[in-house]
């Protein structure tokens, strides 16, 4: 087995985005099999826990740089955005975590910007902020569906990357990753909802008529990451047919983005040796 997985192995170069080019049933950076691909996250799993309770550590007890880290997951329906946060984000303690799930806008959010409801859902330091769906959607469904006039979708493209170096500069490391997956393999997975009664509560009709609009979402994506493909935020582009790379790709994304923070366990405020002198000689409790 061999695993060499870094960010540079996903991360999207600038210019011009041809997803078709990109084989969403590659393994980059690991020539290995689902076995041992999910025994190599397992084995992940106390160090990113580690690094993550560092950060949290760092947060709670305020120590004055306000860090966190922001793990955007975008993908058509069935690429595993559900299943990243079971068994990638799923490593970490879950009180360090900030899960947010992006659905149709709400009449309220409406009255507002669309980066309103973002601004509302960001991690606060020492978190790991997670996205499912997220502002992109506003240029990527509301591309496809016109659910914006077109000049406002142009906006959009250079008012996320404004709000992304903004937040950056806060101290929120984002990671983006979009989840690639294949026509063939979306459709092999809405077949398995379907023919499983335990997931026909995950089964959406609408899914099939969405698949209908596959080349305009692609190009949507395309013209998005192109766009929104910066150096404070740039894309990773996870290939996500093999539901146990994914994983593991995004595990070592997070892994490789705690590493380069090095969080580190605060320093005590206080005189250890003076606490443990009181423990010793306290009066023994009746």
């Amino acid at each position: 087995m061999s695993i060499t997985l870094s960010a540079a192995d996903l991360r999207l170069p600038p210019g011009p985005v041809d997803l078709s080019a990109i084989d969403s049933g590659a393994t980059p950076g690991v020539d290995a099999d689902k076995k041992a691909g999910k025994e190599a996250l397992a084995a992940l799993g106390d160090e990113l826990s580690e690094l993550q309770e560092r950060l949290w550590a760092e947060g709670a007890a305020d120590v004055g740089h306000g860090r966190a880290v922001l793990l955007v997951l975008q993908g058509m329906d069935t690429s595993g955005k559900g299943g990243t946060l079971r068994h990638t984000v799923g490593l970490v303690d879950p009180q360090g975590l900030r899960i947010s799930s992006f659905k149709k806008p709400t009449e309220e959010e409406l009255k507002h910007d669309f980066l309103w409801r973002i601004r509302k859902a960001l991690p606060p330091k020492g978190f790991i902020g997670v996205f499912d769906r997220s502002h992109y959607e506003d240029v990527l469904i509301g591309r496809v569906h016109q659910l914006a006039p077109a000049d406002e979708i142009e906006r959009r493209y250079d008012a996320i990357n404004a709000f992304e170096a903004e937040v950056a500069g806060a101290g929120i490391t984002l990671v983006k990753c979009m989840l690639h997956i294949s026509a063939e393999t979306q459709k092999e997975r809405l077949l398995a909802r379907l023919d499983d009664p335990t997931k026909h509560w995950k089964f959406n009709p609408n899914d099939i008529d969405e698949r209908g609009h596959w080349p305009a979402y692609r190009e949507a994506y395309e013209i998005a990451l192109e766009r929104t493909n910066t150096e404070v935020a740039p894309w990773y582009v996870v290939p996500s047919d093999r539901k146990w790379y994914r994983n593991l790709a995004i595990g070592h994304l997070l892994h490789e983005t705690l590493s380069h923070m090095n969080p580190q366990w605060p320093a005590a405020d206080f005189d250890v040796d003076e606490q443990k002198r009181r423990l010793v000689e306290e009066v023994p409790v009746a």
